[in-house]
């Protein structure tokens, strides 16, 4: 479990920090300012040729690859919340990369789906913990043995 929680955290700053790159690089591209095939073409070659989109996507590749690992050794409901803690290192990444002013108002939302993740991997931990019994006063002690 601890093996998942180490991917799962490094893969989440890997994409946080891939994210950010994305949104300056596209930031820098511009946005297309008419529905045709000429500006799309545009707008599509210029991102293609920018270092910041470019790194943003080889990361965000990384990512994938990560959470590609992690589902096949547990469950999706597991590994996919877990994912938020994603948006904090995300937030992080946008204040010290893109100089972004986040409210205190927004890190009260982020921290309550940090709380939402910590649940999941809590009742995951919990999941795996052999319930706790005592044994009554006529119970015999014989091993399971199948047949």
């Amino acid at each position: 479990m601890t093996k998942i929680f180490i991917i799962l955290i490094v893969a989440a700053m890997i994409e946080s920090v891939g994210v950010a790159y994305l949104a300056g690089g596209i930031k820098e591209v511009g946005s297309v300012r008419e529905i045709s095939a000429v500006e799309i073409a545009r707008v599509v070659k210029t991102a293609a040729t920018n270092a910041k989109v470019l790194l943003g996507l080889g990361l965000e590749a990384v990512f994938f690859g990560c959470l590609l690992y992690m589902l096949s050794l547990r469950d999706v409901s597991f590994v996919w919340p877990l994912t938020s803690l994603g948006f904090i290192f995300t937030t992080v990444a946008a204040q010290f990369i893109l100089h972004e002013t986040v409210s205190a108002t927004r890190w009260v939302g982020i921290l309550l789906i940090a709380v939402g993740a910590g649940l999941t991997g809590y009742s995951e931990a919990a999941k795996s913990q052999p319930p706790a019994s005592a044994p009554g006063p006529n119970a015999q002690s014989t091993p399971f043995r199948p047949q």
